[in-house]
């Protein structure tokens, strides 16, 4: 069971990656240093990733508290076992969703201007 487990979450993190492997030239009057616009891009960039991921784990973790909920059986431990599961679950996304909208305003806030770009 570990082995599908970690089969499956090295796939999950590397299939963003090999999806999107473009080749980037960089401008040569841009290129140098890091400008503030581009370490917010970046992180945004990271964030929506991460995001994807967490939501796929969640989806997963609401599939298998599902699961484990309708074949309990009548056994409490194990419907209270699913009842956590789907809490869990239901709070990993609400602090990843949160985690994204505190940058997206903290980014507003500093820039002056509420610009909701996502990833590209």
């Amino acid at each position: 069971m570990k082995k599908i487990i970690y089969t499956a979450s090295a796939v999950l993190l590397a299939f963003p990656a090999l999806v999107s492997a473009q080749l980037v030239i960089p401008d040569p009057e841009t290129a140098g240093g890091i400008t503030g616009d581009d370490f917010y891009t970046i992180l945004r960039r990271v964030l929506w990733y991460l995001l994807g991921i967490i939501a796929v784990l969640a989806i997963v973790g609401f599939v298998i508290s599902g699961i484990m909920y309708i074949t309990a059986a009548g056994d409490e431990d194990r419907v209270e076992k699913a009842k956590q599961m789907l809490t869990y679950s239901v709070i990993g996304l609400v602090v990843a969703l949160l985690g994204l909208a505190i940058v997206t305003a903290v980014n507003a806030m500093i820039s002056g201007g509420m610009t909701y770009t996502p990833p590209v």
